[in-house]
């Protein structure tokens, strides 16, 4: 694993853990983030009819974005 990836991880588990001495599992932390990209995809979408364009494209970010009201775009590959 990349140095980079790992400290993804550890942020990522920070954010999943019940608590300061919580340790959860590495799939716990993956299917976290996960079901939240799933469920941005989908807030994007439901948005983008409640939304003028320049409002939505606030909630833009490095993995996934909407542009110009037309379509979602996966900014990850």
């Amino acid at each position: 694993m990349t140095d980079e990836r790992q400290r993804l991880l550890d942020r990522a588990k920070e954010i999943v853990s019940a608590g300061q001495y919580d340790d959860p599992p590495n799939s716990d932390v993956i299917d976290a983030a996960l079901t939240h990209l799933i469920e941005s995809q989908e807030n994007l979408v439901d948005a983008r009819n409640e939304l003028d364009p320049t409002t939505i494209q606030q909630f833009n970010t490095s993995v996934i974005g909407l542009r110009y009201r037309t379509s979602i775009e996966s900014r990850w590959r």
